[in-house]
């Protein structure tokens, strides 16, 4: 509370220093967090060391609460733990499951992030092979990305299989694809209660290190 009041003195008195803003942002931005992490921190508590195997009936709600409040950069990384955990399935076939639970400009986004990570040529390669032959053309023709409709027609089998591939080259293809699906709460939540307990047990972590 002590720590609020200096924050928005602070700010009131900088503000009338125009060569200070840069500095103002930086104290706003920070009251901002402390503003999001006091509200959550009750509920983050309770998953701090928790078990992904005994996820709280509450997790599907709590992680509603989280992305209605925390900033996008928390959901991202949250995600990012759940992705790399041991305690869920591998990567490719996780990122497979929100390929077949998304819309078409979401597989797109992700097919159109694995073509940057591994290059057009490849993953043409790799479509080929899992009998998409029609876009596999398309991509060693020198198309480099895919529109909606035409991520559609991409089996998730195949997403699986090139995700894995990406992850091997470019583990970083990870923190992506979690920026990439930290404007997708709900299609993160059919991941279901393990992978959602990691990532709320990595927030509260972080909260507990500040």
């Amino acid at each position: 509370m002590r720590l609020r009041v200096f924050l928005k003195c602070a700010v009131v008195v900088l503000s009338k220093r125009p060569r200070l803003s840069l500095l103002i942002s930086f104290f706003e931005k920070g009251e901002k967090q402390m503003d999001w992490m006091n509200q959550l921190s009750g509920m983050l508590q309770q998953y701090s060391g928790a078990q992904p195997n005994q996820a709280p009936a509450t997790v599907d709600n709590d992680f509603d609460q989280l992305a209605s409040a925390a900033p996008r950069s928390a959901l991202a990384d949250g995600l990012g733990a759940a992705f790399r955990s041991n305690q869920t399935p591998p990567f490719g076939q996780m990122l497979s499951q929100l390929f077949m639970n998304s819309g078409g400009v979401q597989r797109a986004g992700i097919i159109n992030t694995l073509i940057a990570t591994l290059g057009p040529t490849i993953v043409a390669q790799m479509l080929a092979r899992g009998g998409a032959s029609g876009l596999a053309g398309l991509l060693s023709g020198g198309q480099r990305e895919v529109t909606p409709e035409q991520a559609e027609q991409v089996p998730a089998e195949v997403v699986q299989n090139v995700a894995t591939q990406a992850e091997q080259q470019d583990p970083s293809v990870i923190d992506r694809l979690s920026d990439f699906y930290a404007d997708h709460p709900t299609l993160v939540k059919t991941l279901g209660g393990a992978a959602l307990t990691i990532a709320l047990a990595k927030i509260a972590q972080q909260q507990s290190q500040r």
